[in-house]
């Protein structure tokens, strides 16, 4: 089996597309399920947030397997899969290991380096494993891709240097010391929203939240207070700034909702807000498309480039690991396979010789064993070391037809110590 990601993202579409193939809840196990469920496909996991929708599979079959998971991606999000297909990146094998690496260390994000994306790719794996879709294959690698995302943060302090969603929009927000802020939801993002506000000297912060305990214990987390979303109207005639990142699915905030000057920054998609506020007299609206178009989040500086480093090493540890559990097999076989020789010949030995006392039985099994195990263990430890090299599996090869070996014997595997 083979891994493969196809997907979208900002970087090759546009943030209104993205805002209709948006896949949360329901619609997203339901893509999950149908995705795995394909004859091409053995396991899947699914990545969704504002920036992106990808697909990672393990398949037996390339050109089969992306062409059902495009039309399934068009079936879930309602977008004609000709439509789509225009903005897909599809990578296979080391490609899209390399990719998912990438994406969980925030180096294919719309603001390079923000660390919200390697908890939700941690998200996207709890899901895919609480539905049993991930077996072995994309469990490990996700779990290797996110251990390289927390590397990144720890060795290079990405997380720190690069900017999140939230500080790229408020950039563009001017000062915000001494000033009245209304943050709609209490998710990740807007927690993190509300941090960044109280750090940065905002007087007043309300979290508005359909469950007002979640909202209360986010705005007791910052200093702030906590209302009901029946107040949403209320509080925004008094709020300088809004944040808002529902996932409602639906506008919540509405041009005939404002009545005075005020910086609304929305990061959900679908969008939260009306993009008809922009009428409003006063009203700067700043969305994932304006941040996109800002290049505020694109900056590349040291921290970027130690990360560059970090996944290329990375990958190649990763895949020469992958290329040496590859022969594993071969090696398994071989060793079994001796082992079953030396067992027939001190047999035929004991039957010829039963005068042996069981000292000198035990010396000569040991003797013969040594033998053995002298002969196999240059040539094992070396083609796992060929194996790391490309074109390495060719020594794999050559192991099973010089000695007629079956590499995908269980009980070898199972058995046999390496």
């Amino acid at each position: 089996m083979s891994v493969l990601a196809i997907g979208l993202s900002h970087r090759t579409a546009p943030v209104a597309l993205l805002e209709r193939v948006s896949v949360t809840g329901d619609a997203l196990v339901k893509l999950l399920h149908d995705v795995q469920q394909d004859p091409c496909v053995a396991e899947a996991m699914v990545v969704s947030t504002c920036n992106r929708v990808e697909v990672y599979v393990t398949v037996d079959r390339f050109h089969a397997a992306v062409t059902a998971i495009s039309d399934l991606l068009g079936v879930h999000t309602g977008v004609p899969v000709e439509e789509l297909t225009p903005h897909f990146y599809v990578h296979y094998e080391e490609r899209a290991v390399e990719h998912l690496f990438s994406v969980v260390c925030g180096l294919d994000s719309m603001v390079v380096g923000e660390g919200q994306i390697l908890g939700q790719v941690r998200q996207a794996l709890k899901l895919a494993q609480r539905q049993g879709t991930v077996g072995a294959t994309l469990n490990e690698l996700v779990q290797q891709a996110l251990r390289v995302g927390k590397r990144a943060q720890t060795d290079t302090g990405i997380d720190k240097h690069g900017a999140s969603l939230v500080t790229a929009g408020l950039a563009l927000a001017g000062e915000l010391a001494g000033r009245r802020a209304l943050v709609i939801g209490a998710g990740s993002m807007s927690s993190l929203a509300a941090a960044t506000l109280a750090r940065a000297g905002v007087s007043d912060i309300v979290v508005a939240n359909r469950t007002y305990e979640r909202g209360a214990r986010l705005a007791e987390s910052v200093g702030g207070r906590a209302v009901g979303f029946a107040a949403v109207a209320e509080e925004l005639a008094a709020a300088d700034i809004v944040i808002t990142c529902t996932g409602a699915g639906r506008h919540i905030v509405t041009p005939d909702m404002l009545g005075g000057p005020a910086f609304l920054l929305d990061l959900a998609l679908p969008h939260d807000i009306d993009p008809a506020v922009r009428a409003v007299p006063g009203v700067t609206l700043v969305d994932l498309e304006t941040i996109q178009e800002s290049g505020i989040g694109s900056r590349e500086g040291d921290a970027v480039q130690s990360v560059r480093a970090l996944v290329a090493e990375e990958l190649r540890a990763y895949l020469d690991a992958e290329r040496a559990a590859k022969v594993t097999p071969t090696v398994v076989a071989l060793r079994s396979k001796a082992a079953g020789v030396v067992e027939s010949e001190l047999g035929r030995l004991l039957m010829r010789v039963p005068e042996l006392d069981e000292r000198a039985r035990d010396e000569v099994a040991m003797t013969v064993q040594r033998v053995v195990d002298k002969l196999l263990h240059e040539p094992t430890v070396r083609v796992k070391q060929l194996a790391t090299c490309p074109g390495g599996d060719h020594y794999a090869e050559a192991l099973r037809e010089l000695f007629n070996l079956d590499p995908k014997v269980p009980e070898a595997v199972r058995e046999v110590e390496l």
